[in-house]
């Protein structure tokens, strides 16, 4: 068990520690949307397509999934500051090969190998880290803290790299992450650790099990875009006339199975498990592990709609885009930090419960507020809400989940932890992709439908284009497309207003099944408790 370095959470210090620590979260966040806004910019640069840069960042997630369990393990077995210091100096060597790389083969190797494997040791050992050097009655406030840096990072991420393929290079993003992992690991210094006694044996069998379960689920949900979830899309591959993506989340999910399966026998035999499989049959910690999947779903979510709605609807610029999307930092930052501050012994219960709430009504708002004449101002407010709700979450959850269980077997949980927040991302983005393309094509197709001024030929023809992908696009692309197509103007006047408004049905839809998902989350509550840890 690691020392604790606990000095009630105001020495420079116990500051320094958590400095550390939330830096490593604000990294690992901000490279899951901080080439969203430049991905046509990195494809000309290394000299492929926009697909190839869109593989790339799929291959990172599916690197991080895959690793998370078995880098948790790995914290346990060697030190949590080592496991944290390994993955670092990993990282920290992907990213200067992603700012150097000269082809997409390198890109990959450095972006989605390197820093998905530096990111599956850093994550699990930073929840490990913050139980080890903070006592229990503190962990709220680091929590709350470390999470709260992370998703500033995903909602700052445009703006930073906007500002940086704008006005210097996208290179220069992961030039300046090389420095903050420098960093880093001066500050590492400072954290208290101690290894494992024990003789370190990684458990091969589980590691494939896991990797591949979790790695092959998580590929069938970001494929569900290209593929679609249960019907397959015009010219994708079909297995018995139904979408691959169910017959891959289905063998993922029996190979989870399997992998459960096994490590329960290891424990029959007193064997050492990747992980103990009565950890998912604590009432608090799957209740914790539960909320951290809705709220990353409804986070990413958000995430992926907000900007799509400022930046295509509305043809904001990346820096204005990312510049809207400040007021939900800021209502993030407080929440996460001021609740523990000022109200330490508050339900944890109560607290998620108007986390969700808050969450909820953000969505709802936003989505009665988008109209074909509404302007930017319109997502402040429920970005306001959103944040609020995202960092009462933040404030908790992760005390709730470590404080189920014994200190030793935290950096377990950090990998379990990471691994849901990681299918709770995938899930809540593609989920929303899929119903807004979805809506959006139904829309479309029935306003043109509806519309006189639209030829017969021509009504035939976009349904027949439709079924073979749509595309969410701005007035400006539209117009474009429909210039090379020699459509006239009466046509192309009717086709505009119809994207239009196709769009927003679109973004309704997604923001309405984010809802949803807020909702369902409220039936999960319950399974938080209502005091907080205390130290014994």
């Amino acid at each position: 068990m690691a020392p604790r370095s606990d000095t009630g959470g105001s020495s420079a210090r116990a500051r320094l520690v958590l400095l550390t620590l939330a830096a490593g979260q604000f990294l690992m966040a901000l490279d899951s949307s901080v080439m969203n806004v430049s991905i046509a910019t990195v494809a000309d640069d290394v000299g492929t397509t926009v697909t190839g840069i869109q593989g790339a960042i799929t291959a990172y997630t599916l690197v991080m999934a895959m690793f998370m369990i078995p880098g948790g393990k790995v914290g346990a077995l060697i030190g949590r500051r080592r496991a944290f210091m390994i993955g670092c100096c990993v990282y920290g060597c992907g990213s200067l090969t992603t700012a150097l790389a000269p082809s997409l083969s390198v890109l990959l190797f450095g972006w989605s190998f390197l820093e998905g494997v530096g990111a599956a040791l850093i994550l699990p050992a930073i929840v490990a880290l913050v139980a080890g050097n903070f006592a229990a009655e503190r962990r709220p406030a680091a929590y709350g803290l470390v999470a709260a840096a992370g998703a500033v990072a995903i909602a700052l991420g445009p703006l930073i790299g906007g500002l940086a393929t704008t006005y210097f290079s996208w290179r220069w993003v992961f030039a300046g992450e090389v420095l903050v992992v420098l960093g880093i690991l001066v500050l590492a210094r400072r954290i208290a650790d101690v290894a494992s006694a024990r003789r370190p044996h990684i458990d091969l069998v589980g590691t494939v099990l896991s990797a591949a379960g979790l790695g092959i689920f998580v590929y069938g949900v970001l494929r569900s875009d290209e593929w679609g979830w249960f019907r397959p899309k015009p010219e994708a591959p079909s297995w018995l006339g139904v979408s691959p993506v169910v017959w891959l989340m289905l063998s993922g999910l029996l190979l989870v199975q399997l992998f459960l399966r096994w490590e329960a026998r290891l424990v029959e035999r007193r064997g050492e498990p990747l992980i103990d499989p009565a950890l998912l049959r604590n009432r608090q910690l799957t209740g914790g592990l539960t909320m951290f999947f809705f709220q990353y779903l409804v986070q990413m979510g958000v995430f992926f709609v907000v900007p799509l709605y400022l930046s295509v609807a509305l043809g904001l610029s990346a820096l204005a885009t990312g510049a809207r999307l400040l007021p939900l930092s800021l209502t993030l930052l407080a929440a996460a930090t001021l609740i523990p501050r000022f109200l330490p012994d508050v339900s944890p219960r109560r607290v998620v419960r108007l986390g969700v709430l808050a969450l909820l009504a953000g969505a709802v708002i936003l989505m009665a507020a988008l109209d074909a004449g509404a302007g930017a101002e319109i997502v402040t407010v429920p970005l306001l809400l959103i944040g609020l709700g995202m960092g009462a979450l933040a404030s908790q959850l992760g005390s709730v989940t470590v404080s189920a269980v014994p200190d030793e077997q935290s950096a377990e949980v950090g990998g379990i932890q990471n691994a849901v927040t990681n299918l709770g991302s995938s899930i809540g983005t593609a989920l929303a992709g899929s119903i807004l393309i979805a809506t959006l094509t139904s829309s479309f197709l029935t306003g043109i439908e509806q519309n006189a001024a639209i030829p017969a030929e021509v009504k035939s023809q976009a349904a027949v284009e439709l079924q073979s992908g749509v595309t969410f696009l701005s007035d400006a692309q539209l117009r474009t497309a429909l210039d090379r197509a020699g459509t006239n103007e009466e046509v192309a006047r009717a086709a505009m207003e119809a994207n239009a408004e196709a769009r927003l049905d679109g973004l309704r839809a997604a923001l309405a099944i984010l809802a949803l998902a807020a909702v369902l989350a409220m039936f999960f509550t319950s399974r938080i408790p209502t005091a907080q840890p205390r130290s014994t």
